[in-house]
């Protein structure tokens, strides 16, 4: 693949020399063309060692070429990170007063801006709508991360790790539709705990991959994406906002708050079933005899009541909990009475929002899937086996994912970022 690096002049310029290698050092031929302000930063010898290829940020040098017009048309993709301010807007205006503006005009390719600049700037009415524009017409601008910026400033225009800006741009490269393009998503990660004293909890094996690759996947298809993610230690993948929480009663108060407006909920995190009932303020020590027994009560069920207040938000609080085939009814849309005012529970698209849960199951697995969608009163249910070596921790995952009103979908065993593109395939054709 021919891949044209782009580099503005921000300080986060000296990330692009990681993603640079992480483009070359998986086969693919990169030309870098930073602007004249970013080679204050990173000087062309630098880019030119590490890609191989010559580099200018000027359109008068080897004229003869045609550099301004040849580098974007023979280019599979264009990827500008750290893409500043001044870019952004340079770009949506379509001025070209440099070989990199000039590119990104007469490039046909799929293109990924990866904003990195100070909070004020990323949130400035003109900035956003520079954002909006580029995204209207097709480009894919990953929203930039929170941290630490320039001196002692901190918030969000943080440059994502190149490594999480790698992956989206593998994603947009492969063709991926941007189908979810001013859709708001939540998606939940991870495992929760449920503490006993404060040294101790009662937690799982959940590692929150596929929940971030799900993540990952969503950002590259141009959603705008929070990620709820519980007890995961992974860099925060590029585009997301991204909540941290403990418990299941902190995922659930941070799911319930960030999907009120959301157009899609995905439940990818595993939350614990029970907690118990009483927590030790000091360790428990270890006597001679046995140890107490720990009670346990149940948790909130937030798939179910997801399910239960777009239910009530459509028409109103239900006087009973309803078979299934009534609940299925309900996931289709199919409920006679419903008017055009109610269709929408949550989310600011043109439909109901969609609701996506997770099942681990070591047995009877599509049997008690079935079960749990049923019950749940959700769209789609990703039912797949667990275990010692299955799912949890482990870089690939296989599935069934459950449609309500509709037939299974098998999705073989492979990266979990693949069985993340099923699941937002099935998603997009029940938002359109």
């Amino acid at each position: 693949m021919k891949v044209v690096l782009g580099v503005s002049g921000g300080i986060a310029a000296y990330k692009a020399c990681e993603l640079l290698r992480l483009f070359t050092e998986s086969g693919h031929e990169v030309r870098v063309v930073p602007t004249r302000e970013a080679l204050k930063f990173v000087g062309a010898p630098t880019w030119a060692a590490l890609s191989g290829n010559p580099v200018s940020a000027e359109v008068w040098d080897d004229v003869h070429e045609v550099p301004h017009v040849r580098i974007g048309k023979s280019a599979d993709l264009v990827v500008v990170a750290p893409a500043t301010a001044d870019v952004l807007a340079k770009a949506a205006h379509g001025l070209a007063g440099d070989l990199l503006t000039n590119t990104l005009l007469t490039a046909t390719c799929p293109v990924v801006f990866a904003p990195a600049m100070h909070t004020e700037m990323w949130q400035h009415p003109a900035t956003r709508a520079n954002v909006a524009t580029l995204r209207s017409r097709g480009a894919v601008v990953i929203d930039p991360a929170s941290g630490r910026l320039t001196g002692a400033d901190t918030g969000p225009g943080r440059l994502p790790d190149p490594d999480e800006i790698f992956q989206v741009c593998l994603r947009v490269a492969r063709g991926r539709p941007l189908d979810l393009a001013g859709r708001k998503v939540v998606v939940s990660a991870g495992g929760t705990r449920e503490a006993i004293d404060p040294v101790r909890y009662i937690g799982n094996r959940s590692s929150g991959l596929q929940g971030y690759a799900l993540a990952r996947t969503a950002a590259a298809r141009g959603a705008e994406v929070t990620l709820v993610a519980a007890n995961v230690s992974l860099p925060d993948p590029a585009g997301a906002a991204v909540i941290r929480v403990e418990s299941a009663a902190e995922l659930r108060e941070a799911v319930l708050s960030a999907s009120a407006d959301a157009d899609v909920v995905v439940m990818a995190a595993a939350v614990a079933d029970f907690r118990p009932a009483a927590r030790h303020d000091t360790k428990i020590k270890k006597t001679d005899g046995e140890p107490e027994a720990i009670h346990l009560v149940k948790n909130p069920d937030i798939l179910a009541e997801l399910g239960d207040r777009r239910r009530e938000a459509r028409s109103g609080p239900p006087t009973a909990p309803g078979t299934p085939s009534e609940l299925a009814e309900l996931v289709r849309g199919d409920t006679p009475g419903i008017g055009a005012g109610q269709e929408k529970a949550a989310g600011h698209g043109a439909g109901p929002q969609v609701i996506v849960g997770f099942a681990a199951e070591t047995h009877d697995v599509l049997a008690n899937g079935q079960a749990k969608l049923a019950r749940k009163g959700c769209d789609l249910l990703v039912v797949n086996q667990v275990g010692e070596g299955l799912a949890f921790g482990t870089a690939g995952n296989a599935a069934t994912v459950l449609v309500a009103g509709g037939e299974p979908v098998e999705v073989p065993f492979g990266p979990k970022e693949d069985l993340a593109d099923t699941v937002w395939d099935l998603v997009a054709t029940r938002l359109s």
